[in-house]
């Protein structure tokens, strides 16, 4: 992908975000897991055997988006240079999140101001797997937090990534990946062996883009006049206390940026999970606190496009 052309995907996403009404590849994504998963979950099976069959459905899948993906970037170069270049852009638009991210979040806070909890709770269940039908404002304020600091990696960084190393195709891919986790990779009953491919797969993927994003969240935090030295030293404290090998980072390094502890109990399908503690609480998670953390979010957004357009070019010139 050139550069230009991730260029004018990070700030059409900037700009337009995910409208609902627009045609949306990460969505036919979702469509296309929950149709798979209805002809592949048996009704009785060993764990070994719904490890196949979740193995069968990511690798059903991931062929499916592949192929799908260079038929119409193919197809669209066929018809010529500048549908095949607007194609390319589209594609690459579409596995962006920093936007949207913004937009989902700003809806919770708005709900908050208003002092309608009810709203704020409706809101957030679309943005977290937690359950937040029980969640007071701090409970709320701190879920929200967290989601948008560890969406930085996942929507953000992530996708800038693998668009630089490998084009749309690479970026739509890792969005396969990270959708199939977000809607397999659970364990409880129905998914502990089913999900667990997709799970383990996700971790691979997001091993890199989730280590730059707590970097880059520490150079965020020093732009912004934050306390940098904290992002970094309770990065490099607390991010291997999660059980996730990657979801750690980005958001230890924006507990210390903001002064504020993250993690606690969660409510997750009926069951009570006690998360690690991330950070010191310096102070309360208040709104103001969720407007600095949309700020780092779109400064470390800007930073990985940067490091998205230095890894474009190295890899031309590699080539």
């Amino acid at each position: 992908m050139s550069a230009w052309q991730l260029v004018a995907a990070y700030f059409l996403d900037l700009a337009a975000g995910d409208p609902r009404w627009m045609p949306h590849p990460v969505r036919w994504i979702g469509s296309l897991i929950a149709w798979s998963e209805t002809v592949l979950y048996p009704a009785q099976a060993s764990p070994d055997q719904m490890r196949f069959r979740g193995f069968a459905l990511w690798g059903v899948v991931m062929a499916v988006v592949f192929l799908a993906a260079k038929a119409f970037l193919g197809l669209s170069n066929a018809i010529g240079p500048h549908p095949g270049a607007l194609a390319a852009i589209w594609l690459a638009y579409s596995t962006l999140a920093t936007r949207s991210l913004h937009d989902e979040s700003r809806q919770v806070a708005r709900a908050l101001r208003a002092g309608d909890l009810d709203l704020a709770r409706s809101k957030l269940s679309f943005i977290v797997s937690r359950e937040t039908s029980q969640l007071g404002e701090d409970d709320i304020l701190r879920a929200l937090v967290e989601t948008v600091s560890e969406n930085i990696s996942d929507g953000i960084v992530a996708p800038l990534f693998f668009l630089a190393l490998g084009g749309p195709v690479g970026a739509i891919l890792y969005k396969a990946v990270n959708t199939m986790d977000s809607m397999l990779g659970y364990k409880n009953e129905r998914y502990r062996y089913f999900g667990s491919f997709a799970a383990r797969a996700d971790d691979v993927a997001n091993w890199a883009p989730a280590r730059i994003s707590g970097w880059l969240m520490v150079g965020a935090c020093a732009l912004m006049g934050l306390d940098w030295r904290a992002a970094l030293q309770i990065m490099r404290r607390d991010a291997s206390k999660m059980t996730s090998p990657n979801a750690g980072y980005p958001e230890a390094a924006a507990a210390g940026g903001l002064g504020v502890q993250l993690g606690g109990a969660n409510c997750y399908f009926g069951e009570i999970v006690e998360k690690p503690r991330l950070g010191e609480p310096l102070g309360p998670i208040t709104l103001k606190t969720y407007k600095r953390m949309i700020g780092l979010m779109y400064v470390s957004s800007g930073l990985a496009a940067i490091l998205a357009l230095f890894i474009t070019a190295a890899m031309r010139v590699l080539s």
